[in-house]
């Protein structure tokens, strides 16, 4: 099976591309090839523009690209900036798709459970979920989504993941929250109330894998853990693996003073559950927080 990967040196992408080249084909789309090819040697292909690549030979297209939220505040530019690093590369993918005369069976697009907007702790959330909270979240998921979904004709199915946070030694949230935690200078976020619901890195990858190798599974899926938590329950179990306390809180204004809109990423949160990939015999590995970040910092 030949695969084509966007965004491949991303936290997910590069665990992803080294993982799928022990079976596949892998292509990788990356701004960098030197670096790229440095990181995954010679198991896979990078290429910088999608001009090389001939889609009648592309059996899977994972679309992973895109500008990080959380690296920067969200000004007027940067909001721009993280919508058209999404939007820009999946149009460019359902441009190629579509003109293709055997097109790639398969196409996995790029979400996040940002698609629902900040919501009460008390409400679960499946994928059959439709009260979405219309902020900033909401709108560049729902555009980037749409744009995905062009692609899908009788030839080409189209797999939405809406990822929640993903959970990796070597990057993302969790490593951005450990050099305080070691320090003892750990606590919860507001008043830690909001759900957080996570994915370890493995599980993620997993669920890729799972939607390349079950071709009769389509539309979107919740790529989450079952066992979403709250802040402050977040808080508790990573400190206990740390074997550190957790006694210094971060306040809401204080999130606002430091982050601007982008603290709402902290602030709120959803409980997302992951029903259609439970409902297709997918098995997680790590189920529960405890378990995932013992096996991630141990």
């Amino acid at each position: 099976m030949r695969i084509l990967v966007t965004g491949a040196t991303g936290l997910i992408g590069r665990q992803l591309c080294g993982f799928l080249a022990q079976q596949f084909k892998v292509t990788a789309l990356t701004r960098n090839v030197d670096n790229a090819q440095a990181l995954f040697g010679r198991k896979v292909t990078c290429i910088s523009t999608l001009e090389t690549i001939n889609f009648d030979t592309i059996d899977v297209v994972v679309n992973l690209a895109g500008e990080p939220i959380a690296e920067k505040r969200w000004s007027t530019k940067q909001k721009h900036l993280i919508t058209e690093s999404r939007i820009n590369i999946t149009q460019q993918l359902v441009t190629k798709i579509s003109q293709a005369t055997t097109p790639p069976h398969t196409f996995i697009s790029g979400s996040a459970i940002g698609f629902y907007g900040r919501q009460n702790s008390q409400i679960t959330i499946d994928e059959t979920f439709n009260d979405y909270n219309p902020e900033f979240s909401h709108h560049l998921c729902n555009e980037w989504e749409q744009t995905a979904r062009r692609a899908e004709s009788r030839n080409t199915r189209v797999c939405v993941l809406r990822t929640g946070i993903v959970l990796s030694q070597d990057a993302g949230a969790l490593t951005k929250m450990l050099p305080a935690f070691k320090l003892c200078l750990g606590g919860k976020m507001a008043d830690g109330q909001q759900m957080m619901s996570w994915i370890h890195i493995d599980d993620m990858v997993n669920i890729i894998l799972h939607l390349i190798n079950n071709q009769h599974l389509a539309g979107t899926f919740n790529a989450t853990a079952p066992n979403p938590v709250s802040n402050q329950e977040f808080t508790k179990i990573l400190a206990s693996t740390l074997s550190r306390p957790a006694v210094l809180p971060m306040p809401k204004i204080v999130l606002r003073l430091l982050f601007g809109e982008m603290a709402d990423l902290l602030i709120y949160g959803q409980t997302v559950i992951p029903k259609k990939l439970l409902d297709s015999q997918f098995s997680f590995r790590f189920n529960h927080l405890d378990k995932a970040l013992a096996n991630l910092l141990r």
